[in-house]
């Protein structure tokens, strides 16, 4: 069979290997040829066609601007440039196979663990069921979990300390995307005792703002949601590091918090703490997750991420 004319096409120097290569796909039918000698049973071993192998093999030919295989009643046979072309074309799969196997090994040692940062409220209260169904899904991966306020969750990401994280504060820092995956609401606690609990009206936020409080260190999402909402707070009657001693102060009667709903459901309703209606001021927040931005969250991140919007 004669060699086909090569046209000015873009085959020359120029183009690209892109546009000269051809695909892997097209090398591994070209040795599926040359091994069983018939491009029918080529076809059946990588799951194609007939019609759709022989229309492969041409494109490549064109492709190329050579003739490869010659087909026959009897069948198909490599041409001698297709031979030649089928000995480079079986070290590109090689090669291929192993780029394959090692890219395999990086995303194995990548889903190997994952490294969590979250603040408090999420750490405590909402990661635990995420890491349980995530554990279900990947039994093989190691999760570490850093507890902080969501100033401290955000460094972690920046300084490539965690792989995904979670914040309830207002805004996200430059150099982290984000996606809201559930939402909350502080509500002003007390214990039983407090005269606070006997109010029958609504608590004014001007009073609430000018009340000293037991609160989140500076930096926790609870406390720069609340400093937004009431435009300032009075000096902390206590500042304590961590959503459970903040509500252990308040059963304990040392004076009012305002904590997550999602902290104190279960002292609500045991009546070891009261909840406070206050008028005036909204004191909803979103839950986000967060990652560097431009680094998309994949392998168990992507996965978890996915168990939170669930």
């Amino acid at each position: 069979m004669a060699e086909p004319h090569q046209a000015d096409d873009g085959h020359g120097p120029g183009g690209g290997l892109a546009h000269r290569v051809p695909d892997l796909g097209a090398l591994e039918l070209l040795l599926a040829v040359a091994r069983l000698g018939s491009l029918g049973a080529a076809a059946r071993e990588l799951g194609i066609t007939q019609p759709a192998a022989s229309s492969r093999i041409r494109s490549m030919e064109r492709q190329m601007g050579l003739a490869l295989v010659d087909r026959s009643p009897r069948g198909s046979r490599l041409t001698d440039t297709g031979a030649l072309v089928t000995d480079w074309a079986r070290r590109v799969v090689e090669a291929a196979e192993c780029f394959d196997a090692g890219a395999q090994a990086l995303r194995s040692r990548r889903d190997s663990r994952l490294r969590v940062a979250a603040s408090m409220t999420i750490a405590e209260y909402l990661l635990p069921g995420w890491l349980l169904a995530l554990r279900a899904e990947r039994p093989d991966t190691a999760v570490s979990l850093h507890a902080g306020n969501s100033a401290a969750v955000a460094e972690r990401l920046l300084a490539n300390e965690a792989d995904l994280g979670f914040v309830e504060g207002l805004s996200v820092p430059t150099g982290l995307d984000s996606v809201v995956i559930a939402h909350d609401h502080l509500i002003v606690v007390t214990a039983p005792g407090h005269p606070w609990a006997r109010r029958r009206r609504p608590l004014a936020a001007s009073e609430l703002a000018a009340t000293p409080l037991i609160l989140r260190e500076k930096g926790s999402g609870t406390r720069q949601v609340l400093d937004s909402a009431l435009g300032g707070l009075a000096r902390p009657l206590i500042e304590l590091s961590s959503t459970t001693a903040v509500k252990a102060a308040a059963v304990s009667g040392a004076g009012p918090a305002v904590l997550s709903e999602l902290a104190v459901r279960e002292e609500l309703a045991m009546r070891r703490l009261v909840s406070v209606p206050v008028e005036d001021v909204a004191l909803a927040r979103d839950l986000r997750a967060i990652w560097p931005t431009g680094h998309r969250p994949v392998g168990p991140a992507r996965e978890l991420l996915s168990l939170t919007r669930g």
